[in-house]
Parts: structure tokens; C-alpha cells; sequence
């Protein structure tokens, strides 16, 4: 009896293969140059910009203040409790991304977003090393290793290293004075933190970038398989009109070429893909709407006598008009329908209502919390104390004198802890806590009813700015 080989289950394991894009020119590749140059450059510069917010402020105009919890954006100063600032920006941030979904398609992910920004800047760099993509072809195919290649290899990857670090400096530097931490980085005087999370965003960076590629966009990134629910019939996003281009040929003189398309199969919107997809396979997850086919298409159109747009922005309802000998609708008609129109006004609402946010809230904040251990004292004249620790905002660049005073339906006396009478100085930009002492005297309704409503006032003695919290003051019962 003959014994056999166990089946071996295939695998199902497929090696990247990676992707070589061509250089392809056209007003889609210029608009990518554009926003590359602007997303980078804004992300590089921000955090030395300068903003004189007065002696006792730091003077970064973008500044993540991570150890005083504050967030600075030139005139704008946002406070832990004022939260809702950045919760409102996340929920614009989000509605934008519908509406341009809605309306383009995946255009976000084709023009501006960190990963295909930088996956730009890192092909960029290959490109200038190794050669376009035939040269690159032949050199990644190139098994053996000699000095050429190692210098090549060696020199792109210094390069990438160095965007990467560049990357994780400019970050970290959002966090604290960006001059005074690049001094200390290079003197290693910086704090490991520092150094820990530059080390971090280089090295993703580094791989995301140079290696990774179109596989974050296909299987780390989630919006691919989100994007279904934000598109409809009349999104525009990339396609091919194969009733125009098929039956695919070379168009070379004979019988029967009069039959072909105007696609020549010449692979031009395939080789210029950073995804490496066939646009004229239909609408895949993989595309990121970057538009390259297009110029490339175009271009190849051009050089063949035949009219552009084979490859193009257009909608499923163009194709079912097109097809059917119609023209199709005009763009306008596309971008301003309900759903992008529910969105802007979503998208608006929300700026409107943080504008207001913005331009109402006061320049002094306060808040009241009761003592209740012990709920009140009597005095050794009688009287009955209530303490109240009260907690004064000053989001003034100066130092300003805050009176505190009750208002209630009796008087009543105040006192604050370790101050002469009714005012305290409030430090500059700073929240200080001050405890203070409510007094009716006795016999008042105040002192014998149990519980009386009052008003805390504060008033800014600089500017008159005031704000109050209503509380309760604990009086004996008969």
C-alpha cells in the first residue's frame, strides 16, 4: 500500500507586488501639485508663526498647550471646559467630507489627505532618484544587488528617512515653543517624550509612505467601504465611457478597424494609477478619484486626433443619458442637489453656531461648589456662615481685581479667605481658586428658614465685565 502526500491547502497569502506609477502632466496632476505644496507647507511652517498675545502668553500663534491645558490659534484661546469649540470643528470636519463625497466623490482621498499627500512627496523623491517607471521597473526586477543599485536603494531611502523625520518634528513642535524645542532637540536636551514620539511618526512615516502606499488606502482606511453611503447617481467620480472606447484596438490601418473604439489599449490611465487599477474595469473600491488617468487619457487622445473626455468626471445618470444620445446634465446640477444642499447647510449651521459661541462668551468664567462639610457654622454671635470654594477665570492677558458680592432676598455679609474685603486679584490667564465665607446675621429669615436661594456675582473692577452662579445658603431650621 503506497502512502501519499497530505494535500496542502493553498495559500492564500498573496505577496504585495509593489506599483510603479508614470509621470503623467496635466491640470489634474498641477491641482495635486498645488494642494501638495499648500498641505505641506501649512503643516511645515504653522508652528513658528508668531502671535504677540501680551507678556504673560506664549507668543506661538498654533500651540497644543498640553501642561496649562489650552489651546491657542492666534486670537483664539480654547479652555478645557470650552471642549466644545474642537468637538464642533470634528463635526464640520466630518459633514465636509460628506458633502465632498456627495458631491465628487472620493476627492479627499485623491487630493488632500496626509497619506496620498505624502505618498506624492515620497514617489516624487523615488522619481528623482531611480528614474521613471520603466527605470524603476528594471530596477526593482533586477535580482542581483550590485553597487548601483545599493546607492540607489541607499540614497532613496536617506531620503525618506529624513522626510519622515521632518514629519515627526513639525509635530511635536504644535505642542511646545517650536524654537526653544528645536534648540533643545539638537543640544539632546529635549524630553524623551520628545524624541520618543519623533522617532514614532518617522518610522510610520517612513513605511506608510515608501512602502505601504496603496494598501493603507485599501485595507487600513475604513472611508473606502464608508463612502457607498455617501454617494448616489449623480456623485461625479472618475469612469471610463466604454460605449464610447469599446471593442479596444490599436487602430492600426485594416479591415475592420473602422469597428474599434477610441480606445487604443495602451495602458497609459493603467501605468499612471498610484492604486494600479483599470479604470476601465468600472467604479472599485481601490480608486481614490485622483484624477491621473484622466490627464493621461486626455493626452493620449490628443495625439491620436480623437476628441478628449474618454475618461472623465461624470455621473451614472450622464452614462444612462450619454448612452441613450442625450447630453449630460450640467455640473451645477450635480453638486447642488438636496443631499449636498442638506450637508452645506448641516456644515453651516454648525460654523454659524461656533461663530456665535465664539464672539458671546465672556472674558471672565466662574463657578460655585457649596462646602457641605459642615453644611453651615454658627458664629459666637449667632450668625450662620455658609463656605463656597469659587473658582475665577481670568482669559485677560493682564492681572484684574474681581469683587465678589450675594445677592438674595436678605443681606447678607461676605469674606474671602486670606484677602482683605471683597475683591481678589486674579492672575492673567489663569483659573484661581478662592474660598469664600457667606454671612447672615442672626434672627434674619436667611438664618432660620433652612434654605435660601442666592446669587453669586462676580464683577471685573477693570472693565465691569460680570457674571454670576445662583446656589443655595443653608440656614438652621427652628
Amino acid at each position: 500500500m503506497s502512502q501519499t502526500e497530505p494535500d496542502v491547502p493553498p495559500s492564500l497569502y498573496a505577496a504585495r507586488e509593489p506599483i510603479f506609477p508614470r509621470r503623467v502632466s496635466g491640470n489634474f496632476r498641477n491641482l495635486k501639485w498645488v494642494i501638495m505644496a499648500v498641505t505641506l507647507g501649512i503643516y511645515y511652517i504653522t508652528p513658528w508663526l508668531r502671535w504677540d498675545r501680551g507678556p504673560n502668553l506664549p507668543d506661538q500663534a498654533v500651540l497644543v498647550d498640553l501642561a496649562n491645558r489650552r489651546f491657542f490659534f492666534f486670537w483664539i484661546e480654547i479652555w478645557p471646559h470650552e471642549f466644545y469649540f474642537i468637538a464642533g470643528l470634528l463635526v464640520m470636519a466630518g459633514l465636509g467630507l460628506f458633502l465632498f463625497t456627495s458631491a465628487l466623490g472620493r476627492v479627499w482621498c485623491g487630493y488632500a489627505c496626509p497619506q496620498t499627500v505624502w505618498t506624492d512627496l515620497f514617489i516624487l523623491v523615488e522619481r528623482w532618484i531611480e528614474g521613471d517607471r520603466n527605470a524603476r521597473l528594471r530596477l526593482h526586477r533586477q535580482e542581483k544587488w550590485d553597487l548601483r543599485k545599493a546607492r540607489l536603494r541607499l540614497t532613496k531611502w536617506i531620503s525618506w528617512f529624513l522626510i519622515g523625520l521632518a514629519t515627526g518634528g513639525a509635530w511635536v513642535f504644535y505642542f511646545t515653543d517650536a524654537p526653544t524645542l528645536a534648540r533643545d532637540l539638537v543640544t539632546l536636551n529635549a524630553h524623551p517624550v520628545a524624541y520618543t514620539t519623533m522617532l514614532i511618526l518617522t518610522l510610520t512615516t517612513f513605511f506608510f509612505g515608501g512602502f505601504a502606499r496603496e494598501q493603507i488606502c485599501i485595507y487600513a482606511c475604513p472611508w473606502p467601504r464608508i463612502q457607498a453611503a455617501m454617494m448616489d447617481e449623480d456623485t461625479l467620480t472618475v469612469a471610463y465611457r466604454d460605449w464610447r472606447g469599446e471593442p479596444r484596438g490599436k487602430h492600426r490601418k485594416g479591415e475592420g478597424a473602422e469597428q474599434l473604439g477610441d480606445c487604443i489599449d495602451c495602458m497609459a490611465c493603467v501605468n499612471v494609477c498610484p492604486m494600479g487599477i483599470d479604470i476601465r474595469d468600472g467604479q472599485q473600491l481601490e480608486c481614490i478619484t485622483c484624477a491621473l488617468c484622466i490627464d493621461a487619457c486626455d493626452d493620449v487622445m490628443d495625439k491620436i486626433g480623437k476628441p478628449r473626455g474618454l475618461i472623465d468626471y461624470m455621473a451614472l445618470t450622464d452614462e444612462t443619458a450619454e448612452r441613450a444620445g442625450h447630453a449630460p446634465k450640467p455640473i451645477w446640477k450635480h453638486v447642488l442637489r438636496p443631499r449636498t444642499m442638506l450637508y452645506t447647510g448641516l456644515w453651516s449651521l454648525v460654523g454659524v453656531g461656533l461663530m456665535i459661541a465664539l464672539l458671546v462668551r465672556s472674558d471672565i468664567e466662574m463657578t460655585v461648589a457649596p462646602i457641605r462639610n459642615p453644611t453651615f457654622v454658627v458664629l459666637s454671635d449667632g450668625s450662620i456662615r455658609n463656605t463656597y470654594d469659587v473658582r475665577l477665570l481670568n482669559k485677560q492677558g493682564e492681572d484684574h481685581p474681581f469683587r465678589v458680592t450675594v445677592e438674595g432676598d436678605q443681606p447678607f455679609t461676605v469674606a474671602l479667605e486670606s484677602v482683605e474685603g471683597d475683591t481678589v486679584m486674579v492672575p492673567a490667564d489663569t483659573t484661581f481658586l478662592q474660598r469664600v465665607y457667606v454671612v447672615a446675621e442672626p434672627g434674619t429669615p436667611a438664618a432660620t428658614q433652612g434654605r435660601v436661594d442666592i446669587r453669586i456675582w462676580v464683577q471685573d473692577m477693570t472693565n465691569d465685565l460680570r457674571v454670576y452662579k445662583d446656589t443655595i445658603f443653608n440656614g438652621r431650621t427652628q
